[in-house]
């Protein structure tokens, strides 16, 4: 089959979905989320695989692994989905016209979603199950690294679409060639969005070379701004959890803003990280201020190069700031605008940093872990948004929709 006729076949997919209830959608969701727990074992094999060919310090690889744990809760994200109020079909507004013309603005699908990732299998499934519920196809470009996840993932969707008699081209799953990605680019015909997923590196060579709308998923360069009233056992938690619980992921903290006036906290804060391992590269004030207090295997000057940068891994930076208005500026000039976060018990402050930081999101006192479509109750993601047009943060299902006017007339004519 040619390339051509795989995408008339993925937008014939796509109108036909238009068609189908929304109790077959959600029941096919359920069956889904069930054939998966049921499949835990092969995904597990296949997912090995692609584990055996990647270094385990590479940042992709916690990225790629999968684990019965990871899989159980990928069927549960399936199953709150399936719960969601689905946005397709709803009356965004309604007027009568002088003319007795009743216009309504109605939310529908936007046709056909490309994404493009590296290595991460859980994508595959989000992306399917946020556009299926919201009557999307889509055409999945997936990282040459998770090339059989991504395989088996698909085999059991495609199993469970013929099941319920559904065209199963509403997803696609492409080959790891350039070609089919650049075909994919210039599908204008075909494909209606492109979202890319991954580094900064993907991101900009879609950017680059896409004829077709784009929404960008930036890199994270994530910044807690420690301020000079912060409360230091919410900090020392607060640091942590941002910092450790997934260092792989792009809401993970990159860089540490202490208020110069806190510097002494900065031992405690520090302790965790050090039974983490996580390597700190600090400015001279805060270097001065840890070098007895942290192992030195893992504590090392900053340079220029650490500030702005997605580590990904167990590495951060710390800065030294005077002044809130010397943290903002920080962040406006080294921000990817993904998530940050300020601790204070300071209200004006917190008020002047929300309201001043260019980011899709912005905390006081809260973990930037939580940037993620599931944990905002979007049930999964789509991608998190670092734009400003159309969606801004974790996109679910209202942010992958589109709407149309739809007009009633009585026979009325334009003079």
């Amino acid at each position: 089959m040619s390339e051509k006729d795989k995408y008339i076949k993925i937008k014939e997919a796509s109108v036909d979905l238009i068609g189908v209830s929304e109790d077959v959608i959600n029941d096919l969701l359920v069956c889904l989320a069930e054939k998966t727990k049921k499949n835990i074992r092969f995904l597990l094999d296949e997912n090995i695989k692609d584990l055996k060919l990647i270094s385990k310090d590479d940042p992709k690889y916690d990225r790629l692994k999968l684990t019965p744990q990871i899989i159980n809760e990928i069927a549960d994200n399936i199953i709150n989905v399936s719960k969601l109020k689905n946005p397709v079909g709803e009356i965004i507004s309604e007027k009568k016209l002088p003319n007795e013309l009743m216009l309504l603005k109605k939310r529908v699908p936007l046709g056909v979603i490309g994404i493009i990732y590296e290595a991460r299998p859980n994508v595959t499934f989000d992306v399917f199950v946020l556009c299926f519920k919201t009557k999307n196809a889509c055409v999945l470009k997936g990282g040459k690294e998770a090339e059989n996840s991504n395989k088996a993932i698909v085999s059991i969707i495609k199993e469970t679409l013929k099941s319920k008699k559904i065209n199963e081209n509403v997803i696609q799953l492409l080959d790891g060639s350039k070609e089919s990605t650049t075909y994919l680019l210039n599908a204008r015909e075909y494909v209606d969005l492109i979202i890319p997923r991954g580094s900064q590196a993907l991101i900009d060579f879609v950017v680059e070379n896409s004829r077709i709308p784009i929404i960008e998923t930036g890199a994270g360069i994530v910044h807690v701004y420690y301020d000079e009233f912060a409360d230091k056992e919410k900090g020392i938690k607060i640091i942590h959890n941002s910092k450790t619980r997934r260092v792989s992921v792009c809401n993970a903290l990159d860089c540490l803003l202490v208020n110069e006036k806190r510097l002494s906290d900065l031992p405690d804060i520090a302790k965790p990280l050090a039974e983490k391992n996580v390597e700190i590269f600090a400015d001279e004030k805060s270097f001065d201020k840890l070098k007895d207090n942290y192992p030195s295997g893992l504590l090392f000057r900053a340079k220029k190069e650490h500030y702005g940068i997605e580590f990904l891994s167990y590495k951060m930076s710390i800065k030294t700031i005077s002044n809130i208005d010397e943290a903002i500026s920080h962040i406006l000039k080294h921000s990817s605008k993904h998530s940050e976060a300020i601790i204070s018990e300071n209200k004006e402050n917190i008020e002047n940093f929300l309201s001043k930081v260019d980011a899709a999101v912005v905390y006081a006192n809260a973990s930037t872990a939580f940037t993620d479509g599931a944990e905002f109750g979007l049930g999964a993601e789509i991608g998190i948004s670092t734009q400003k047009m159309h969606a801004r943060g974790p996109m679910g299902l209202e942010e992958i929709t589109s709407y149309k006017w739809v007009v009633y007339g009585k026979g009325q004519i334009r003079k």
